[in-house]
């Protein structure tokens, strides 16, 4: 463990930026540089990417870098958990091929688990991968996949053996989603958007190489992706906003801003925003009813309870503890408050919360959170699993009964049928 104190490593990050940074370069270029300094990333390996430091020290650098108004490496979404699950459960060669061009942005990343036969049991997995000709062939389809339409890889969970128990017959598999037998299809949500999407898979081909660890690690390994997932829960609160400033890299960095953001632009509502509450009490007239504060203010001690807890999060992460179940304790407070913002902001608004659009209360926005939020109590999981997480891994009750873990899952009762070849 590389044992610089926080003083020197500051200095050392503060050296490097007054040297090298460079608003006139082109994104990819200085973030290339980045990367290779390992002040991207300072908490990866010195042999990829980064500076060995310990997780104590991204906030450090991070701080030295926006003090010298530099742009950071990039945080897109499943790209960051493609490069955290890498960096745990990759082989040289993949951390090799994939990380930089993961810390660079010119690799986006989409997340491929969720099927339409297996709802929240993602051990259900059905999609098929199977070993041909020293390749992998994958056949089948997964469902709420965000930016798939934009994504240059996945992160793929497969099952490669249907005569196992379900949770040891799957696979976990790095794709490429621009070859021939991967269609991407968008899914209108009924608020407007279309941040989801299918993907089919018709022998889409993934090289052996490109296997996480071995066959069978599968649900191991998407499990590490999940509690960092869920360890985020709290980020669709946090906002990411492009500099004003006209050198070239802060045009680039607006334009990959806009592009991966667009699928995102209504999370703020799916959490709630109890930020608009208190406005809309006092312009509503609401706030002079007493029942209503009592409404209010059990929000707003939920939404700071909420605050805290992924506060304790974050700082575990800063710390370098692994991501546990705190992950899931979070995810179900972030569905929460969602559902008792929705609930205050009915209240607040009454029948006008039904109209969108400019007619309708905040020109639509509140009939907007109205029908996102309970897209927040299925993202990452969902509340049933996040209790069963919690239940069982912190509170050490005992596991809820389950006929379909210890046979084969060929002969488990499933919502798909499951074509042999």
């Amino acid at each position: 463990m590389d044992e610089r104190n926080e003083a020197d490593v500051r200095a050392e990050a503060r050296a490097w930026l007054a040297a090298n940074w460079d608003p006139t370069l082109g994104l990819y270029e200085w973030r290339g540089m980045l990367a290779d300094s390992g002040w991207g990333a300072p908490h990866f390996p010195a042999a990829w990417c980064g500076q060995g430091l310990p997780a104590t020290m991204i906030a450090p650098v991070e701080a030295e870098i926006a003090q010298a108004g530099a742009v950071g490496v990039t945080r897109k979404g499943a790209s960051s958990l493609a490069a955290l699950t890498i960096l745990s459960h990759g082989a040289a060669h993949h951390k090799q091929a994939y990380l930089r061009r993961l810390l660079t942005g010119e690799d986006t990343w989409c997340q491929l688990f969720s099927e339409p036969g297996s709802g929240s049991d993602l051990a259900g997995a059905t999609t098929r991968a199977e070993k041909r000709d020293g390749k992998w062939i994958v056949n089948g389809q997964k469902v709420w996949t965000t930016s798939a339409h934009l994504a240059d890889y996945g992160i793929l969970l497969a099952r490669t053996d249907f005569d196992v128990p379900k949770h040891q017959g799957l696979s976990y598999f790095l794709l490429n989603m621009r070859q021939p037998g991967v269609e991407v299809r968008p899914l209108r949500q009924m608020n407007g958007h279309a941040s989801f999407n299918q993907v089919f898979f018709t022998d889409a081909e993934i090289p052996a190489e490109d296997l996480l660890e071995e066959e069978g690690a599968g649900w191991r390994i998407a499990t590490t992706t999940l509690m960092y997932e869920r360890r985020n829960a709290d980020s669709s609160r946090r906002s990411v906003k492009p500099s004003p400033r006209p050198e070239r890299i802060f045009r680039e960095e607006a334009e990959e801003i806009a592009t991966a953001l667009a699928p995102y632009t209504w999370y703020p509502q799916r959490g709630g925003r109890v930020d608009l509450v208190m406005a809309r009490a006092r312009e509503s007239g609401a706030i002079d009813d007493a029942v209503t504060r009592d409404e209010i203010a059990r929000l707003m001690i939920l939404a700071k309870s909420a605050e805290w807890t992924a506060g304790r999060a974050r700082a575990a992460a800063e710390a370098g503890q692994p991501p546990g179940p705190e992950g899931s304790i979070g995810k179900l407070c972030s569905s929460l408050v969602a559902r008792a913002a929705a609930r205050v902001h009915t209240r607040l608004s009454g029948a006008d919360a039904m109209l969108s659009g400019p007619d309708g209360a905040h020109e639509g926005t509140i009939a907007e959170i109205l029908i996102s939020t309970p897209a927040q109590s299925i993202a990452g999981g969902t509340d049933e699993i996040q209790k069963n997480i919690i239940s069982e891994r912190v509170l050490g009750l005992p596991k809820e009964p389950r006929t379909d873990v210890d046979r084969p899952f060929r002969d488990v009762p499933k919502n798909t049928v499951i074509q042999d070849r």
